[in-house]
């Protein structure tokens, strides 16, 4: 593809870069749109993103409706027909800012200011529309092939809530109309799949004004939460975890030493108690150490893995709350390991086969990203060197690859995120494993070694679910509220044809619940074409049971599989059976 750089040269750009170049230039080619439709518009930032592009704009008191939003396109498809050619050039900073005073653009001027005295501006024109930027872009506007724009919001100047709020026109643009088409048919499909709209849906979980960020569970919710505790606590116990729990709310002098005090103390909430300070746990890690610190231990005891299933709070802000994705208030699946540094690469290797269980169990598969020490960190650098070559040497040796994300650690050390991937593709940060050299050292921890002296263990800080809400927020969509029979919050409904058919279907309910099996029985006075439908597309049930006149004469029960749709008649102690095995094998 070829591109336009700032500095005027035109050259082919690298194949993983295409695609910011597509939307960069739509973005430009969008703003032009918007200046054509109200000249007095002022732009901000506009900017590429893995989603697509934005552009935030000053548009007076003007609001725009869906109408403004198709004129903006269809502005924009005029643009790229009339195929005007893009150019680059670059003044001296004083001669931007006249450039863009000229041209009535304040938010650049600005931005231009802030800018050091003796740096070089570059803008790229088409047609009559002049706009700073690094590039690069097209070379011509009829190379942009598919766009389209999305939706608007509002969005601060410098993301500063004490300037002017702006608009943010979002939207879309792709290589081709077939990748926008499935782009748009995966999004239509992600709107169905919503967790908020199926956790409505199914009774599973609530958001209320009076708790923002705080989620409800339901009745058929703590149904589901609990059945995925079950296997947390199964697995833990299979891998040789101890399980711990620690106070919610501990002295600030503690988070003083953790060093969460100073690196975190913006998202933590704080109470004082008996005129001291305290804070209300973020994080689990200093409750684990102080366990650890009860009594003296040795090698021999190394490593030791305490289990947490443990409530944190932190303090997000409003706009960023999303559902059960971005919460106050959740339960994080900790584990906090402290071992010798000899046994580290061991260690990160058992973790991952840990994980390899726990995400094949609901088909997710994962890749792997490396985050680095970031600026605000504790620590050496040399500490720093050792702790990410030990983690980037034992996910190598397990035969793993990952990415490098540069600067993006935890305070205390590096990290492996897992970002697992679901049946649409999209992936979620979910998994880490976090090497800490700091922690145990601030604590004054020791373990006897096989010589006879003191050393001061590593700690190694894990997640497999990460936040449990957020985990069934994930699971919920990737499944679409399909559930699989052992983790369903209702697992059977029964479903009589009529009053004739309800005292048998009621032996079949009651045989059902005999046997362990979640089940309904929905006796209102529908048809049962309606009860079936609630049943396998509302509530999402894996199975319904339907008692007619023909299942009472031949003592058996009619099957309907909300997967398949299909319908057959078996003996009751055949399903109950089927259900039983699925359940117990955890089948998908």
């Amino acid at each position: 593809m070829k591109v336009i750089y700032h500095d005027g040269h035109v050259g082919e750009c690298a194949p993983e870069e295409e695609l910011h170049v597509i939307r960069h230039t739509a973005a430009h080619v969008m703003a032009q749109a918007i200046r054509r439709l109200w000249p007095e518009a002022r732009f901000a930032y506009g900017p590429a993103n893995e989603r697509g592009f934005y552009y935030d704009v000053d548009l007076g008191d003007r609001k725009l409706g869906d109408e403004d939003l198709q004129a903006i396109e269809a502005e924009m498809k005029r643009i790229v027909k009339e195929n005007l050619p893009i150019k680059a050039f670059i003044l001296p900073r004083d001669e931007a800012i006249g450039l863009m005073e000229e041209r009535g653009e304040i938010y650049k001027v600005e931005h231009i200011s802030d800018l050091a005295p003796d740096e070089e501006i570059s803008f790229y024109q088409q047609g009559e529309y002049i706009d700073m930027c690094v590039g690069p872009h097209l070379t011509y506007t009829k190379g942009l092939k598919a766009f389209k724009i999305m939706d608007q919001s509002g969005a601060y100047w410098k993301n500063d809530k004490d300037n002017k709020m702006l608009t943010r026109i979002r939207g879309t643009a792709f290589p081709s109309q077939k990748e926008l088409d499935d782009y748009l048919r995966q999004l239509e499909e992600a709107e169905k799949r919503d967790h908020r709209r199926i956790g409505r849906e199914m009774g599973l979980f609530a958001l209320r004004d009076e708790a923002p960020g705080m989620p409800f569970f339901l009745p058929k919710g703590m149904v589901l939460r609990n059945t995925l505790l079950d296997y947390w606590h199964e697995v833990h116990k299979k891998w040789d975890y101890l399980e711990v729990s620690t106070p919610q709310i501990m002295k600030r002098s503690l988070w003083e030493t953790s060093g969460h005090w100073d690196h975190y103390k913006e998202e933590m909430y704080t109470t004082v108690i008996d005129d001291e300070d305290f804070a209300i746990k973020p994080m689990n890690c200093p409750g684990s150490i102080l366990i650890y610190d009860l009594e003296p231990h040795s090698y021999r005891e190394l490593p030791l893995r305490y289990g947490e299933l443990g409530r944190v709070h932190r303090h997000e802000l409003s706009g960023a709350l999303h559902g059960m994705f971005r919460v106050r208030a959740f339960t994080q699946d900790d584990a906090h390991i402290l071992l010798a540094k000899e046994q580290i690469t061991d260690e990160v290797i058992r973790i991952v086969s840990l994980f390899d269980e726990v995400y094949n169990l609901f088909g997710l598969p994962y890749t792997i990203e490396l985050s680095t020490m970031p600026e605000d960190h504790i620590g050496t650098e040399e500490d720093w060197e050792i702790a990410t070559k030990a983690l980037a040497d034992a996910i190598t040796k397990v035969g793993k690859t990952y990415v490098l994300n540069e600067g993006d650690g935890a305070f205390y050390g590096p990290k492996l995120d897992f970002h697992l991937e679901d049946s649409l593709g999209r992936t979620w940060q979910c998994g880490t494993i976090q090497l800490d050299y700091q922690l145990p050292g601030r604590f004054n921890l020791e373990y006897t070694g096989a010589d006879g002296q003191k050393y001061c263990p590593v700690m190694i800080h894990r997640v497999v679910f990460g936040s449990v809400e957020r985990f069934i927020g994930v699971i919920t969509e990737h499944f679409a509220g399909k559930f699989p029979v052992w983790l369903a919050p209702v697992q059977v409904k029964v479903l009589p044809v009529s009053e004739k058919s309800a005292d048998y279907a009621s032996e079949v309910f009651k045989a059902l619940k005999d046997a362990g099996i979640r089940a309904e029985m929905d006796t209102r006075n529908e048809k049962i074409g309606y009860l079936i439908r609630e049943a396998q597309v509302k509530d999402r049930v894996p199975y319904m049971v339907i008692i007619g006149q023909k299942e009472i004469e031949e003592k058996n029960v009619s099957v309907r599989s909300r997967d398949t749709g299909a319908t057959e008649s078996m003996a009751l102690s055949d399903f109950l059976a089927r259900v039983a095995k699925e359940t117990r094998e955890r089948t998908r």
